[in-house]
């Protein structure tokens, strides 16, 4: 799965991301974020790069539970599960060079 530009409609469960196979970024945030718009080009020019790595983009804010089983506070918050399990975090990415090195370090993780 590619980048997603919309957040999903409707968020997964955290059992549904807990049980997600494979590599898969999952992105928090929401639409009237200055931060998350000054991320999207970032994530998407490092996922563009990617084969095989799911974006999951999910809206947060009040009363979003999944958002707060992953303990985010700030957005976009992107959270790097491997079989569901995370295996790394960046909270506000500034630079395209750091969203690759962990994707990297993801596709790496049980290799």
């Amino acid at each position: 799965m590619p980048y997603a530009a919309s957040h999903l409609a409707q968020p997964p469960s955290r059992d549904d991301v807990d049980r997600m196979p494979g590599a898969t970024v999952v992105e928090f945030g929401t639409p009237w974020c200055g931060h998350c718009q000054r991320a999207q080009p970032l994530i998407e020019q490092a996922l563009g790069a990617q084969s095989g790595v799911a974006h999951v983009k999910v809206e947060d804010g009040p009363g979003q539970r999944l958002g707060r089983s992953f303990g985010v506070k700030l957005w976009p918050t992107l959270v790097f599960l491997k079989d569901g399990a995370e295996t790394g975090r960046l909270v506000r990415p500034q630079a395209t060079s750091e969203i690759i090195d962990a994707l990297a370090a993801l596709n790496r993780t049980g290799a």
